[in-house]
């Protein structure tokens, strides 16, 4: 399998690609080719059309990266012709026919579900008061701030829309299970790791931004898929 070049990162629900800011850099001085796509959060077939056309954009092998929502992101981008494999970063992993709301339905709603506030255009925030407790509690006091201060919502729909067929039942996968989530239960992020068959599964005493609280294990777990495929 020819190496990869490039890595696309694709952020979640209540977020952009800024959240990937302790990620960028690390990865930037390994010398590896990096976009993080600005996805609308409008629709998960508008977010999929968004990461896939910027993946196709790029000249050679790509690793596609997915955190929280983004993990459905690139389970459908991940089609992508030079998309080579998937990095799913404390992430959702849909089989087709899967909606968010469904993998939810599984079990007991998670606690950070409670600080979810939908608005008159159908459109889902989370508190402000409440959103380092909910999406990282780990986080220090300024980045859990600033991710509060500029999230970006999305729209309930994307709770509601079915996945389609998912590219990690034909594209390797790794993921990252984080043990103390308040907004995906950690338990369901084990089932799916196991479900896509991930090539490697590794655990972290983190929150759900562990793409932003324990950068450098997720920049390691990149590096290790990137080798792996190359």
């Amino acid at each position: 399998m020819p190496a990869v070049k490039n890595i696309v990162l694709v952020h979640g629900a209540w977020g952009d690609a800024s959240h990937w800011r302790h990620v960028i850099p690390p990865l930037h001085a390994k010398g590896y080719r990096i976009a993080a796509v600005q996805n609308p959060l409008t629709s998960l077939a508008d977010d999929v059309e968004r990461t896939r056309k910027l993946a196709e954009s790029l000249d050679g092998p790509t690793l596609l990266v997915g955190h929280s929502y983004g993990g459905a992101v690139i389970s459908g981008a991940g089609h992508a012709s030079n998309v080579v494999g998937l990095v799913y970063v404390a992430a959702f992993a849909p089989d087709e026919g899967d909606s968010l709301g469904s993998i939810f339905a599984r079990g007991d709603p998670p606690s950070g579900a409670a600080s979810i506030r939908p608005d008159k255009d159908g459109f889902l925030w989370l508190a402000q008061d409440t959103f380092r407790q909910s999406f990282g509690q780990d986080l220090n006091e300024t980045d859990a701030l600033v991710m509060a201060v500029t999230q970006k919502p999305i729209a309930g729909r994307c709770f509601e829309d079915k996945a389609g067929p998912p590219a990690w039942k034909e594209k390797p996968s790794w993921y990252q299970v984080s043990r103390h989530d308040n907004m995906i239960p950690p338990e369901t992020e084990q089932w799916m790791a196991e479900r896509i068959n991930a090539k490697k599964i590794i655990t972290l005493d983190a929150s759900h931004a562990s793409l932003a609280s324990h950068a450098k294990e997720i920049v390691a777990l990149i590096d290790e898929a990137i080798a792996a495929l190359g």
